[in-house]
């Protein structure tokens, strides 16, 4: 937890310096107020006194109180700021973290674990920062100096405090043991009812049209039920913390009355005001201790379930990149747009078998790669790791002569453009999909407009209401598959970049739209390298070189007439989607 306090700034540490010397003045206001008590209580006893006297005690106390009401005001404000800053800086490094790691890192993690950990974690720790300032500050410094108040004052009422205490601190550590561990899991169910819920609400047209609203129902009820069961034992194990305090704070009130009546009772006339006046300071003394170890009990109800809460934050901070950024950002040489990969194998971490094995095959500047096989084959693996969303395990993928991982990130997904196998819409507008995040080429109408042209998305969008500036909405949930689909491949093709990269990108599209716009792309990228991940054979059927996967191995290389007549696994494919005359016309 300590480690996080170190991504405060500056003005939030001076914020918690003014907060504890704020804290400090108010403790000692409130410990004076007891002295004034004690004065107004003797001059009312003794005879002869002046109202004027007993007024201007009563005042001091006054001016004792609103002081203090002062500092706690100023106090809430320095602690809420500095809280809130925290919770920004934090909340901001850990959500930088999670787009920087790689995908084998990122999967460690459940999205829903992700999105607990930015929001529902960070807040727990927000709220015990909040309160932390003040309480934690204020509770054993008005502890001790009231102890110090108090000495020597009576060894009887002295006695009865420290009985007090020691109950205090007994039922407060057995609950804290009690409670301590269901706190983790409690933040496991988060999770968990996060997961259930956003995939219930991703899924709600399979719900629907499976009439399976009563399993989800039932799915999400279990996690809620676990969720509410432990929070309540939690809640219930809490709750007997307020009848002791009670219990202890009104006993240590009537145990020291009790206490001072008998040795009011013992005492010489003289001293009877005296002790009558010690007992009443003494008791708001005592009292002010009590109250400390009661703030430090709200504290303490806190501090669990926030220190799980940094825990789970520090994991994903700590957890290292195992994927190191490169050093090369400009062209090193002539080469433009080649691809190569040279024995490459890879297999996902902790994993024993290998996805994908001794891999070779170049792809040259304008040559149209294209990689088929079964499912499972490793094809989209393969295009994986040229943008280096994984790193070989073995061998090395070079772009224009050079590996990989020598280049920097940035640089590198500028030169290769990238289409995925399931198309991501963002919430905006149709322009800002196309033109998302940062490219090496420039943004301007005319770009767009060719962009959308050459994917053939410029026929839905010339319809939609506000064209180009027409609403999309997060996931694309208002337009067709088809649509989505189109607009990724326009956002690639506005980045121009030296290759592309087809992850099965055109399975959304009808046959005749997948034909037009491989032949309008082979127009406009004409000058790029072209890798394409396909299941049809209609969309490689002219590709240069065409790449056979068969359980991650290369079983083929050549062109569609050469592996029909050389590669078992390719012609049993083909044949499966076509004709053998409509192959031998094509």
């Amino acid at each position: 937890m300590l480690k996080l306090l170190k991504n405060l700034r500056r003005r939030d540490y001076i914020y918690a310096l003014i907060c504890a010397i704020l804290v400090v003045i108010q403790v000692w206001l409130e410990l004076k107020m007891p002295d004034y008590m004690s004065n107004i209580t003797q001059l009312v006893e003794t005879k002869g006194a002046s109202m004027v006297s007993i007024l201007k005690e009563g005042g001091y106390m006054l001016l004792c109180a609103f002081g203090s009401l002062l500092s706690a005001v100023f106090i809430g404000y320095f602690a809420s700021v500095v809280a809130s800053s925290f919770s920004y800086i934090t909340r901001e490094k850990l959500f930088k973290k999670v787009e920087d790691l790689p995908l084998e890192n990122v999967k460690k993690f459940s999205v829903s674990s992700l999105i607990t950990r930015t929001t529902n974690d960070i807040t727990q720790m927000e709220m015990l920062l909040s309160m932390g300032l003040h309480l934690m500050i204020k509770s054993p410094i008005m502890a001790v100096w009231a102890v110090t108040k108090i000495l020597g004052k009576s060894l009887e009422w002295s006695l009865l405090t420290a009985v007090a205490v020691i109950i205090l601190l007994i039922a407060i550590g057995i609950i804290m043991l009690i409670v301590m561990p269901r706190f983790k899991i409690i933040q496991k169910l988060i999770d968990k009812i996060n997961g259930v819920s956003r995939e219930n609400l991703s899924g709600i047209r399979v719900v629907r049209a499976f009439n399976a609203e009563e399993y989800s129902e039932n799915k999400f009820e279990k996690v809620n039920n676990d969720l509410t069961s432990n929070q309540l034992f939690n809640q219930k194990a809490f709750n007997y913390l307020s009848p002791v305090m009670s219990l202890v704070l009104y006993g240590l009130t009537l145990s020291i009355y009790f206490v001072g009546a008998i040795l009011i009772n013992s005492a010489t006339l003289s001293n009877k005001i005296v002790l009558f006046g010690d007992m009443i300071v003494f008791s708001s003394y005592a009292m002010q201790v009590i109250m400390s170890f009661l703030m430090l009990a709200m504290i303490f109800m806190m501090m669990p379930r926030a220190s799980v809460s940094a825990k789970r934050i520090r994991e994903v901070l700590d957890t290292e990149n195992t994927i190191v950024n490169g050093h090369i950002s400009s062209k090193k040489n002539n080469l433009i747009g080649t691809v190569e990969f040279k024995n490459v194998s890879f297999k996902y971490p902790d994993a024993d078998e290998y996805i994908l094995k001794n891999i070779s095959f170049t792809a040259d500047k304008g040559e149209t790669v294209a990689f088929i096989g079964s499912t499972g084959s490793g094809k989209s693996t393969l295009i994986n790791l040229i943008p280096r969303f994984y790193d070989v395990t073995d061998g090395e993928i070079l772009i224009n002569g050079i590996n990989v991982q020598d280049y920097d990130e940035e640089y590198l997904h500028n030169i290769v453009g990238y289409v995925p196998q399931k198309a991501v819409m963002f919430s905006g507008t149709v322009e800002s999909n196309v033109f998302y995040g940062k490219s090496g080429n420039k943004k301007s109408k005319t770009v767009l407009e060719e962009a959308l042209k050459v994917s053939q998305a410029s026929e839905f969008v010339s319809k939609l209401d506000k064209k180009e500036k027409a609403l999309i909405a997060s996931g694309g949930t208002n337009i067709s598959g088809g649509q989505k689909q189109r607009l990724s491949i326009a956002r690639t093709i506005a980045r121009n970049p030296e290759i592309y990269i087809f992850d099965d990108s055109f399975s959304a599209l009808d046959y005749k739209t997948d034909s037009t716009l491989r032949k309008e792309l082979k127009k406009y990228t004409g000058g790029a390298t072209n890798l394409i991940v396909a299941q049809r054979i209609g969309t490689i059927l002219h590709a240069d070189k065409i790449v056979v996967l068969e359980k991650g191995r290369c079983v083929g290389l050549g062109t569609h007439k050469e592996l029909m007549k050389s590669c078992d696994v390719y012609r049993e494919i083909a044949l499966s989607q076509v004709t053998k005359e409509e192959l031998e016309n094509a």
